[in-house]
């Protein structure tokens, strides 16, 4: 058996662990403001103890909570958000309800696109993909120009009925390419998440856009960092439903990884409700930045296609800064592969309850 590797992001450490035919070496560093760099950090400390050079490793998988940190924070790119005509304000509407109805103070966190950021343009096609109204392609070419000048890092496009017809996003993108720097993030949401329902393919696709070009430039750094140490082995990313997928479809797609790291910790509880015999085990995992809870019920994590992030309020869904009742954006909504159900929440008001 070659060399296993594993390594998980977290907001304050990050963890190495190599597993040989020698046993098994771990390393523990502190994570750098250039991830790849504590990375790299933990594979030569560990490589170093188990005496093996980096060819020997066949396989690394890799977690992370970098999206979610990133997304709780607000530490991802300038975005903007192009939508039809009249749907301009949605990520703010979301469901048209209060997540407190009787809470006269209730604040509600903002989008991560604000209002100036978000521009709406003609063009219509109903949900049997008849065209209603052509894209007014002149309007997306004054939409690029304003987006040039607002010197933006990303840019998420939602249409109307686009997760069955996509022919209006990706006539729109092909216009504002020609308009923006190679530098800036297109997101369609025919792509990232082609689901029914616009909130949701709307929130999940400008949460994409949002983290992926620090998402993309980071695995692109490390996978150049690993080539260069001579470790060619294939590098996949643990999706937030405890899947594995690609360094390819990761980098365009961070946001199937924001539970990336945690989704981990949901596994290899599972894994010892099993071996113990338990029924029922809450799992708990604090992190520097975030908490994170999941129940394993008969040794099977609990699943979600939907969840909250950073909830600020005890016990009452849609007080989050990433939520499904107005009071943020439901993006985690997964077109492909269901999350492992954690609620969520700052690691400092988990220590407070």
């Amino acid at each position: 058996m070659r060399a296993r590797l594993a390594a998980d992001i977290g907001g304050t450490f990050t963890d190495v662990v190599l597993e040989s035919p020698a046993g098994r070496d771990t390393a523990k560093v502190l994570t750098t403001p250039a991830p790849e760099v504590g990375v790299l950090e933990g594979v030569r400390r560990v490589l170093a103890a188990a005496g093996l050079p980096p060819s020997e490793v066949s396989v690394f998988v890799h977690g992370t909570t970098l999206a979610t940190n990133a997304l709780i924070e607000r530490k991802g790119a300038r975005t903007a958000f192009v939508t039809t005509e009249g749907m301009r304000d949605i990520l703010e509407m979301g469901y048209e309800k209060r997540f407190e109805q009787y809470d006269v103070y209730m604040e509600r966190p903002l989008p991560l696109v604000p209002r100036p950021l978000r521009f709406t343009v003609p063009g219509r096609r109903d949900g049997r993909g008849r065209v209603l109204r052509e894209l007014d392609e002149a309007a997306v070419r004054g939409v690029g120009e304003r987006l040039s000048a607002e010197r933006v890092g990303a840019v998420a496009i939602g249409f109307m009925h686009a997760y069955a017809w996509p022919e209006h996003e990706q006539r729109a993108a092909e216009i504002l390419k020609t308009q923006l720097p190679a530098d800036v993030t297109l997101c369609l949401s025919s792509e990232v998440c082609p689901e029914i329902r616009e909130y949701e393919r709307f929130s999940t696709t400008c949460a994409n856009a949002y983290v992926r070009p620090m998402m993309q430039g980071y695995l692109l750094r490390l996978r150049a960092e690993l080539d260069a140490l001579g470790m060619t082995c294939p590098l996949l990313l643990m999706m937030s439903g405890g899947g594995l997928t690609t360094l390819e479809i990761a980098a365009r797609f961070p946001v199937r990884l924001v539970e990336s790291g945690p989704a981990g910790g949901a596994l290899l509880s599972s894994w010892i409700a099993r071996e113990r015999a338990l029924e029922r085990v809450l799992s708990f995992d604090m992190g520097g930045t975030t908490a994170k809870i999941c129940l394993i019920d008969q040794g099977e994590p609990e699943r979600a296609r939907t969840f909250e992030v950073a909830r600020a309020y005890r016990n009452v869904k849609g007080r989050s800064r990433a939520s499904t009742r107005c009071s943020a954006l439901p993006w985690v909504r997964t077109a492909r592969a269901p999350i492992r159900d954690r609620p969520r929440m700052g690691a400092a008001a988990a220590r407070l309850r």
